[in-house]
């Protein structure tokens, strides 16, 4: 047995370090390296927004390169051990060699990250479509769907902007989802979402059909990532409303942003401050612009044309409650029947299948 289990860490030695080279974690150790010691400098604190942008970039980089360094230095240290454990202990040895194995697996699904920005942060905007009420009910579904998603799989989240429904849901949802590879996995979520059940809110307890926008966007927080000519910018200041709380309702504080040349607008209304709710809008913004550059592959924003980028048309997915009970992507076929589940976070499947197909994997 244990040459059996030899092979099987052999193997998986030579598929983590070939997982290793296609990922080009050698580069970014030294990126790394050049990271600690640009934060270890004092005079990098002299610029609040480039400190900030070094430390979130290195603790990115650490988290891309710490599981794949613990995984490899378990398997080497277990290689080493199988010389010198007795008989009696192979057996507890395999389960921690199927762990391995595991962990590696999970992991190797990194491969599937190829995009410019799928390892950093991202933000959703949720808006409710055609259906009323349902639909907006259908709207706060979606958002408590992506905020589980993001509490079972360890990421940070957010609500920087809501826009309540009048009786029920949301109108419009703004969250941040911050982590290694946030945006690659949420990427998959990108478009029109249906569903489809007995509404609740009608007294025939008829079947209605109702849809939600789900925008998926790169967090990008370096101006000179996504570069904006001022001219090509209007920005429109006015008084917040909703329930956003009285520093909210009694100041001028609310932002919205226009790419006058794409017609793209970002609103922003919930931070207290006036800089701060533009300074937001404008992350967005950049995300947007950086966006319909990869969907017109466009080689640079000056060349982004009006009225492209993701539109109500593109229906991605379907979320069927009656007659039947099923979750189902109309690009990947990919489905599930367990529509509670999918509704409280579980989403990895549908994730998988969109990364697999558009990867080529």
């Amino acid at each position: 047995m244990k040459d059996e289990l030899r092979a099987k860490l052999e193997k998986l030695s030579v598929d983590a370090e070939s997982a290793v080279a296609k990922l080009d974690l050698a580069n970014k150790k030294k990126e790394l390296a050049e990271l600690e010691e640009a934060v270890a400098s004092p005079g990098l604190w002299n610029d609040p927004t480039k400190a900030a942008a070094t430390t979130k970039r290195l603790s990115q980089i650490k988290g891309q390169l710490q599981p794949w360094t613990v995984l490899l230095t378990q398997i080497n240290d277990s290689l080493d051990l199988l010389d010198i454990i007795d008989d009696e202990l192979v057996v507890e040895f395999a389960e921690q060699v199927a762990a391995l194995e595991q962990t590696f697996n999970e992991l190797k699904q990194q491969l599937l990250f190829t995009g410019k920005y799928d390892a950093g942060d991202a933000v959703i905007r949720l808006t409710a479509g055609v259906g009323g009420d349902d639909a907006q009910d259908f709207t706060a579904m979606l958002e408590r769907m992506y905020l589980r998603w993001a509490e079972r799989n360890g990421y940070r989240a957010e609500i920087i902007s809501r826009s309540p429904g009048e009786e029920v849901g949301v109108k419009t949802s703004v969250i941040e989802i911050g982590g290694v590879y946030a945006y690659g996995w949420l990427r998959s979520e990108h478009g029109v979402h249906r569903m489809v059940r007995l509404s609740p809110f009608n007294s025939g307890n008829t079947r209605e059909t109702s849809f939600a926008q789900v925008e998926v966007l790169p967090k990008i927080d370096a101006p000179d990532e996504v570069k904006i000519d001022p001219k090509d910018i209007r920005v429109d200041i006015y008084r917040a409303s909703g329930h956003g709380g009285q520093g909210v309702n009694t100041t001028d504080s609310a932002v919205r942003v226009t790419h006058i040349p794409t017609g793209t607008v970002v609103a922003i209304q919930n931070e207290r401050s006036q800089i701060q709710n533009k300074e937001k809008a404008l992350e967005i913004l950049r995300g947007k612009l950086a966006q319909m550059q990869a969907e017109q592959h466009a080689a640079s924003i000056g060349e982004l044309r009006a009225g492209e980028s993701a539109s109500w048309g593109n229906q991605i997915r379907n979320y069927v409650l009656n007659p039947y009970k099923l979750v189902k992507d109309t690009r990947t076929k990919y489905e599930e029947k367990d529509v509670d589940s999918v509704l409280s976070g579980n989403i990895r499947g549908f994730q998988l299948a969109f990364l697999e197909t558009t990867s080529g994997c």
